[in-house]
């Protein structure tokens, strides 16, 4: 008979990621709520995929040499300073995995995103979640030397905020912090500035990229690491084998390679997130000026309250119009914010026109 004390303790008391909600999707339904871009793939990937997939009978190339490669000249690295991912999440994973146990705690700022904790958790080392001073979403390095971790993940840009940081800040914590900085990149393609050039500067550094967000390859589930080579080096030895399938690393390297394409649908989203942003300015709306493929916004009533509240109701309505956006009530700094993924030009004209008629009628749903 099978009873709980059969179960790890790591994973009994553990609380697993929670992702946003995946609704039935129609010709009505607008999905605003994980970050996902709106435009296809690469239209180049389909012309060799047939060869693919004639040849799944065969084991992937385990090291994915030739993606590893194109990430490596893409980013003027040596393809042995990246190491490939079953998405970004699983070289987060990987970082946990080697670099913190039961004697080497990990640290975070609060909120940012949630799959820290819960790798932790996982992992049952020490956990040290620095919360946010302000809703500015400043980080203090002193914080992150002080919290005498031994592997710290830092989100730029923020999540859910969107803000960005100067490089300054983070070649600032690499001279005086002991452990490993991770900074996770999931959606530096939409900033004016990245870390990459930060690598030459410290062996301890770790920049993680997924191609989920703007190489609309959310489905496919390819992230990758960027780091020393000694840092690469541990981190292949806790990868799993085959973590990454003979046709995805076909299709992220194409994907990867088509350049006009993927700055033609980058400028697409960037522009409507800008006029959606000056949108938002107009009508008052606290809004966080973003570097990512969404914004995060505090809506405003027509008669002028703010609030967590307001945001739920406005969630409630839009969620009830079949327009998809996501609401994290759970902490005081992120409760009276909504985010909004940013979709196409028209998803974006439908959800100003329900943003406008819910501020007029004030509808509670």
């Amino acid at each position: 008979m099978f009873t709980n004390d059969l179960v790890s303790q790591n994973i009994s008391g553990h609380e697993p990621y929670v992702p946003g909600k995946q609704p039935q999707l129609n010709d009505q339904t607008i999905k605003l709520n994980t970050n996902e871009n709106p435009y296809p793939p690469s239209p180049l990937i389909s012309d060799g995929l047939q060869e693919h997939i004639d040849n799944l009978r065969l084991y992937p190339d385990s090291s994915c040499e030739q993606l590893r490669n194109s990430i490596a000249q893409l980013h003027n690295l040596d393809p042995n300073e990246v190491i490939i991912g079953n998405g970004s999440d699983d070289i987060l994973n990987l970082c946990t995995r080697c670099f913190s146990d039961v004697s080497k705690s990990i640290g975070f700022f609060e909120p940012s995103y949630s799959l820290y904790n819960v790798l932790g958790s996982l992992q049952g080392c020490p956990v040290k979640k620095i919360p946010f001073q302000n809703n500015t979403f400043e980080i203090k390095n002193d914080l992150v030397l002080e919290s005498k971790t031994n592997l710290f993940f830092v989100t730029s840009p923020h999540a859910p905020s969107g803000r960005t940081y100067e490089n300054s800040l983070f070649s600032s914590i690499l001279k005086n912090y002991r452990g490993i900085l991770v900074i996770d990149e999931a959606y530096a393609d939409f900033a004016s500035t990245n870390a990459i050039n930060l690598l030459k500067e410290s062996e301890k550094l770790i920049i993680i990229r997924t191609l989920s967000k703007s190489y609309s390859l959310a489905g496919l589930r390819v992230g990758y690491g960027l780091g020393s080579k000694k840092i690469i080096s541990v981190l292949n030895r806790a990868r799993e084998v085959y973590n990454v399938d003979r046709i995805a690393q076909y299709i992220a390297r194409v994907a990867l390679d088509d350049r006009d394409y993927f700055s033609e649908t980058k400028a697409k989203i960037i522009n409507s997130r800008e006029k959606l942003y000056s949108q938002f300015k107009d009508w008052g709306w606290d809004t966080y000026k973003s570097g990512a493929n969404f914004l995060f916004t505090r809506p405003v009533d027509k008669n002028g309250n703010t609030g967590k509240n307001i945001a739920q109701s406005l969630f409630n309505f839009l969620q009830h119009n079949q327009i998809f956006t996501r609401y994290f009530p759970a902490h005081i700094l992120t409760e009276p914010y909504l985010r909004i993924s940013i979709g196409k030009e028209r998803e974006m004209d439908m959800l100003v026109t329900k943003l406008i008629q819910w501020q007029s009628k004030d509808l509670q749903v």
